[in-house]
């Protein structure tokens, strides 16, 4: 931990979270709210979070990573992405907290964390902007046109099916049983929400891709989309975006900035692509 780098926790619901706060500069008055997708900590895959957040600061731009309750160190069950409202909630109170002269945060979130700040940003008016990157948008029959469209199209093109087919040990059985069920999930429609989801939050009983596109349109600050190119996720976000009736026009408005990086995987866990993440965070913070 670098020396100007703070570790304390904060409550939750009577339980305790442990946060790492980088300060940035003095007088700053945004900051970036890191949120970590399940399962993970608030370190990132390959250390991003932390090499995110010194870069940031360095900047001047503070930054809060910390574990939301039953992930990493908190305390608490185990939950999903659907169920931290209240969490990020408390670490925005905390950050700001911390923080003198702090007005608005910036929520940061990798696959279904960028869902979990779609579901809570727009009940917030202290959250200024969204960065999400890879958001999970993952239904059944979405999943497998993702793989029919993307990874069975990749498959064709691959020297070693091939080889396997002139060495006469492909699968051809296993194979086909297996496009033929995603060809059946890719046709399911979705199920009826309970009607108990729906007691509560409107969108709760929504299927994922509408309810995070309620969010999306509620939402009215600026949104930076990040996505890879080597990645099922993100694969499936753009089928889903481009083909959904909720989704319409959503990407195109003028508040959103996206950024595509082909050869980056679904975690970015190469050093450039890391890089290429945190300039491209830190440049359109820069902007507005």
């Amino acid at each position: 931990m670098s020396a100007d780098e703070r570790a304390f926790t904060f409550d939750c619901r009577g339980m305790r979270l442990p946060a790492i706060l980088h300060p940035g500069a003095a007088g700053a008055t945004r900051g970036v709210l890191v949120v970590v997708g399940g399962p993970q900590y608030r370190v990132g895959s390959h250390r991003q979070f932390v090499l995110l957040a010194r870069t940031l600061a360095a900047a001047g731009i503070p930054v809060l990573r910390f574990d939301y309750r039953g992930m990493g160190d908190a305390e608490g069950e185990a939950r999903d992405f659907t169920g931290i409202d209240a969490d990020i909630e408390a670490a925005i109170s905390a950050f700001i907290e911390q923080v003198g002269g702090l007005r608005e945060v910036v929520i940061w979130g990798l696959c279904d964390a960028a869902s979990a700040a779609l579901f809570y940003a727009w009940r917030d008016p202290r959250v200024a902007g969204l960065v999400l990157l890879n958001p999970w948008v993952r239904t059944e029959a979405g999943e497998a046109k993702a793989y029919l469209t993307h990874y069975y199209r990749q498959r064709l093109f691959s020297p070693e099916l091939w080889r396997k087919v002139w060495r006469c040990e492909f699968d051809w059985r296993g194979s086909l049983v297996a496009f033929a069920g995603m060809v059946r999930r890719a046709l399911t429609r979705p199920a009826a929400p309970a009607a108990s989801a729906l007691a509560g939050d409107a969108d709760a009983g929504l299927p994922l891709p509408e309810r995070m596109a309620a969010g999306w349109r509620r939402f009215g600050g600026p949104v930076l989309l990040i996505l890879s190119g080597d990645d099922l996720t993100a694969a499936e976000f753009r089928d889903v975006t481009a083909t959904h009736v909720a989704w319409h026009g959503l990407l195109e408005q003028p508040r959103v900035g996206r950024r595509e990086f082909a050869e980056a995987n679904h975690t970015f866990s190469r050093r450039l692509w890391r890089d290429q993440v945190a300039h491209w965070t830190l440049e359109w913070l820069r902007s507005w």
